[in-house]
């Protein structure tokens, strides 16, 4: 029971931030390779629920995107989706901006759901392993 309460702080961590479910993985003393897997598993389930079920969230960032001139992060996602569209959203939205904000800047620029889940799934991906293998490393030279 203790280890299914353990994954499933690193589940729901992952839903909210992949910076932060990674180094808790960590924390609670999991395998380097559990901790990516169970922080890409709750990043993706926030892209899916974003991407799939979350049209009122949509629809408050559209307005809320619409409304301000810019600025920040924001305009970040603008710039990556006018030069890399779909493909650089998905990418690098898990690590910019977080799966659930960028699932909705990526909906609310038109991007098409199926498209944008792929890419956020590959980005989701590679961002866990890339982030995992680097604290992984990290750890290993004070030990």
């Amino acid at each position: 029971m203790d280890s299914l309460l353990t994954w499933a702080s690193v589940v729901g961590t992952g839903i909210l931030e992949l910076w932060a479910a990674i180094p808790l993985g960590f924390t609670l003393k999991l395998h380097p390779l559990l901790t990516g897997i169970l922080s890409a598993v709750g990043s993706m389930l926030s892209a899916v629920i974003v991407i799939f079920f979350g049209t009122s969230i949509r629809n408050w960032l559209v307005r809320r995107t619409q409304n301000k001139s810019g600025g920040g992060r924001s305009s970040r996602m603008i710039r990556i989706w006018d030069k890399y569209g779909i493909p650089g959203i998905g990418f690098l939205s898990p690590l910019i901006t977080g799966a659930p904000l960028g699932a909705a800047i990526g909906i609310s620029f038109g991007a098409e759901p199926r498209k944008l889940f792929v890419w956020m799934t590959i980005g989701i991906v590679f961002w866990s392993a890339f982030l995992t293998t680097a604290v992984a490393l990290g750890l290993n030279v004070f030990t």
